[in-house]
């Protein structure tokens, strides 16, 4: 039995797709479609949550976790010596940055859109406590109270009080993507501290959406890529762009990837 869980389409050159949240790839599909006549595009889902595990219990995740999984699955993919590109997207853009710093040979460019690695910023310190309010909230009064406020503290805009609402059964919790994520992710994720050094010598492209800029995740994207020398790219959208504008978002990354291309 494997704990490799991944999905296939596609021709052309390798293209890995590391998810956002708990690595369920939900609402991708028309994005992977649009890109699948240009590479052969693979899907990690880390946790197999849309390969029948969904209900299956959850440990607190590890980015080093995902980010193994992510290497093994470019090491079946790939012939000796070949290469891929990489999108990842949130906190797959977390694993995408820990996957270009520890097997950049493996990989011909990255690009991690709006990946939430919020330490690294001047007041990392006050934007992980905002996460860890989030999941606090989350804890005491379920999903909606807790998007609530995480929705304030992306947007840099001050939260409303109070947040009133009933926590999940672990029942719940495990039948639901987005609870996992705040559950099992959220924490591990943002509070990961990139390796910028090793990530300044790699091929990499930050990237943000439009509707992000003056929000939490655009400027640590910016920040990132000041800080380790990477290009830096807008997006359509907001940090959902993948989801919600698939065809355009699409157009962007080709061309971020492929105009890297030797």
């Amino acid at each position: 039995m494997t704990d490799l869980y991944y999905d296939i389409q596609g021709s052309g050159p390798v293209l890995l797709v590391l998810p956002g949240g708990a690595g369920h790839p939900m609402g991708l599909g028309p994005l992977t479609d649009a890109l699948a006549d240009r590479f052969t595009v693979v899907v990690l889902d880390p946790l197999g949550l849309a390969h029948g595990r969904l209900g299956a219990p959850v440990d607190d995740q590890r980015v080093e976790d995902w980010s193994d999984r992510a290497r093994r699955v470019l090491n079946t993919v790939l012939a000796d010596g070949d290469t891929a590109y990489a999108l990842g997207t949130s906190a797959g853009a977390v694993v995408a940055l820990d996957l270009l710093a520890r097997h950049s040979e493996r990989l011909r460019h990255v690009v991690a859109h709006e990946p939430p690695c919020v330490g690294v910023l001047p007041d990392g310190d006050r934007q992980q406590a905002m996460f860890r309010e989030v999941v606090g909230i989350y804890r005491t009064a379920g999903l909606r109270a807790a998007a609530a406020r995480m929705t304030a503290g992306l947007t840099e805009q001050p939260a409303s009080t109070p947040f009133a609402g009933q926590p999940l059964t672990r029942e719940e919790e495990l039948g639901n993507p987005m609870a996992l994520s705040l559950a099992h992710v959220l924490l591990p994720f943002t509070s990961y501290d990139p390796d910028l050094t090793a990530l300044a010598s790699g091929p990499l492209t930050l990237a943000a959406g439009t509707d992000s800029r003056g929000q939490l995740l655009y400027r640590t994207a910016e920040f990132v890529a000041k800080e380790t020398g990477a290009a830096f790219a807008e997006f359509p959208g907001g940090h959902l762009g993948a989801v919600q504008h698939p065809d355009a978002f699409a157009e962007h990354l080709t061309t971020a990837l492929l105009g890297s291309s030797d």
